[in-house]
């Protein structure tokens, strides 16, 4: 017994919560564009794609196997706690992976707005468009595990959270892989 589960506990309770409000937003992002001809564009794909992973992440079940410790009840509480907080802790991770990329599409539909101020795309707008697609896939490339992982990691430690015993980057990748995808 080490004395720390109410740590673990209010740990999870944190985590928890901002996963929460990120699922929030990512429910309210929009994913369908004004004019159906936009549908199958880039930013709007991705919207939607962010939409469809922000929901899996929700619904995988959680990782229920935590195996029996030898330490009696409080050992066993701090084993399922550490479970616990490893499946937040990935699903927050995912969330802000999410989030970010529908930042990102965001901006690409307000650039794209911008560039055709109310018209439809015409070869006049063709350098542009592709400069604004071109943009998306950059940001795209900068939304990396090892960024998110460090930038919720300081996050948390500028709120003064309670971050000893936070799962590793190989461990949140682990439980993310273990993930069956929806088809």
């Amino acid at each position: 017994m080490d004395g720390y589960n109410e740590f673990r506990t209010a740990r999870v309770a944190e985590i928890l919560s901002d996963f929460r409000t990120l699922q929030y937003y990512i429910a309210a992002a929009p994913v369908d564009p004004a004019n159906s001809e936009d549908y199958y564009t880039e930013g709007w794909a991705a919207l939607r794609q962010c939409a469809l992973d922000g929901q899996h992440i929700l619904n995988c079940a959680a990782d229920t196997s935590v195996p029996e410790t030898t330490g009696g009840e409080e050992e066993q509480a701090k084993a399922e706690l550490k479970q616990v907080a490893l499946d937040a802790y990935a699903r927050r991770h995912e969330a802000q992976k999410i989030y970010l990329r529908q930042a990102a599409a965001q901006r690409w539909v307000e650039y794209r707005d911008h560039i055709l101020q109310g018209n439809r795309p015409s070869t006049a707008h063709r350098r542009q468009l592709r400069a604004c697609d071109e943009q998306l896939r950059n940001e795209f490339a900068q939304i990396a595990d090892n960024t998110i992982y460090g930038q919720l990691q300081a996050s948390d430690m500028t709120m003064s959270r309670w971050t000893a015993e936070d799962p590793s980057l190989r461990a949140v990748q682990r439980w993310v892989r273990s993930r069956p995808r929806a088809t």
